[in-house]
């Protein structure tokens, strides 16, 4: 998929003097797309912009590190800064195509917390630092099912009987095994022990097979809430913060299903041979801070990476009603039936499932 390229100009009224903070620079920053990295424009991207008199250039790509991949091998680093899945910042920093990050150089707490006391568990690497946590669901569109049972399991997601019409789905194995697994019966505890066997990748295919005459697929974040929209599924699964602006921002009557939501982070990596690194440095340090953070939850429904930012998690900044902190994955009311995506088990197989998963869906 091409990326799509728009320039964001800095701050009207911002001189190249304030500059300071960071070697002057034009800093490509690479991430999601849609209202994912309107949430970083608003929070990061123009406060930084602001703070240094350096431009970025915001391109969204489709994740993976193969293109992270192409440019390091190739001697042409192009990208400054990227928001990767956790399992794809761990494979690049073992590959080797990354810029390590000195935690200790990371903001401290308001308070004077130390930063790798105050980033929450498992989101500090050698190579990345965390931004968000964020989930997978599922959703539908109320104002069309009211006549049904609303659901609400996973299994619902894969009963064509009770729920009959398209389904959208990623076009990854990554999350759409899991929830293969979680719909047959697998306890979210037991999935990647079960998932790491050829019998349950089998079952999940198998389970996958009573339902792939009926999916769309979809490659980018901003594709379901508008396959949902348009009515071309009835169910789609999503990344929550997806869904979330798609209610709160367009007036759309979706409703999520949280039950076997599978949560990951979201981290920023340098590639290695940045021709700015310094300045892509200085960025990951402000954009990681306590206040940035807490900014960022106010745009979308993603929860942040430090604990000093949950207390002030406030309203949504278009509607003062939304209490942000409801919406988060973490919320308790969303959290019963969680799966933390297991990082470790997807750096490991990603290439043979990737190879597997595209073999199938050719049958």
């Amino acid at each position: 998929m091409s990326a799509l390229t728009k320039k964001i100009v800095a701050l009207a009224g911002v001189s190249a003097f304030v500059a300071g903070n960071a070697v002057a620079a034009d800093l490509t920053v690479v991430s999601w797309g849609g209202a994912y990295t309107k949430s970083q424009v608003e929070a990061y991207h123009k406060p930084w912009m602001a703070s240094t008199g350096n431009t970025i250039i915001s391109e969204d790509y489709g994740g993976g590190i193969a293109e992270i991949k192409a440019q390091v091998e190739s001697g042409n680093v192009t990208w400054d800064v990227v928001d990767v899945e956790l399992s794809d910042a761990i494979r690049a920093c073992d590959e080797g195509l990354l810029e390590e990050i000195d935690h200790s150089t990371l903001p401290a707490a308001p308070d004077g917390t130390p930063a790798v006391d105050d980033f929450l568990p498992g989101t500090l690497h050698d190579c990345a630092v965390a931004n968000i946590v964020w989930s997978s669901v599922y959703v539908y569109d109320s104002s069309k099912v009211r006549n049904w049972n609303a659901p609400k399991t996973m299994a619902d997601f894969f009963n064509t009987d009770a729920f009959p019409g398209k389904r959208g789905m990623r076009k990854s194995p990554k999350v759409t095994m899991e929830f293969a697994l979680i719909a047959d019966g697998v306890p979210v505890s037991e999935v990647y022990d079960v998932l790491g066997t050829e019998e349950g990748i089998e079952r999940a295919f198998a389970k996958l097979d009573t339902i792939k005459d009926d999916v769309i697929w979809w490659e980018a974040g901003a594709q379901p809430p508008q396959l949902l929209a348009d009515g071309e599924v009835i169910f789609t699964t999503a990344w929550n913060g997806r869904v979330f602006n798609a209610v709160a921002a367009e007036d759309q009557t979706f409703e999520m299903v949280w039950d076997g939501q599978i949560y990951d982070l979201d981290l920023w990596v340098i590639p290695k041979g940045s021709k700015n690194v310094e300045a892509a440095l200085d960025f990951v340090r402000f954009s990681t801070a306590t206040e940035q953070l807490a900014n960022q939850a106010s745009w979308i429904s993603y929860g942040p990476a430090r604990a000093s930012s949950v207390p002030l998690i406030g309203t949504y900044h278009d509607n003062p009603e939304i209490q942000m902190a409801d919406h988060m994955p973490t919320a308790p009311g969303n959290f019963a039936n969680a799966l933390q995506n297991d990082f470790e088990f997807w750096a490991d197989n990603a290439d043979d499932l990737n190879e597997r998963f595209n073999a199938w869906l050719a049958q």
